[in-house]
């Protein structure tokens, strides 16, 4: 399922349970739109995975506390932790080992 961010104030309850990969993006940005075809991918293969997309242009407060410096960055969250991180456009059999602690 791919969500996108409308609120700050629901981030945390989105990413408090489950597999959550966080992709931060913005429309301006050309990696990121060819990413979107791969997390479509992703989220019909892995129901199990909840796909937030958060632009950060309307929420740099979040990016800046995770520390987004560059776009697409991926955040891979286990209930509410983060546990890994990919910057950059990523295909999608890496990105699903990615997902997998591979």
């Amino acid at each position: 399922m791919i969500i996108y961010l409308e609120d700050a104030k629901q981030f945390e309850t989105l990413i408090e349970k489950g597999t959550v990969l966080i992709d931060f993006y913005a429309d301006w940005c050309g990696p990121c739109r060819m990413l979107g075809p791969v997390l479509d991918d992703i989220a019909s293969l892995r129901p199990d995975v909840t796909i937030l997309k958060i632009d950060v242009d309307t929420f740099g407060a979040i990016a800046q506390q995770f520390s987004i410096f560059s776009i697409p960055t991926l955040k891979l969250m286990k209930n509410g932790l983060p546990v890994a991180t990919k910057t950059g456009y990523v295909a999608k059999e890496p990105l699903l080992r990615f997902i997998d602690g591979k």
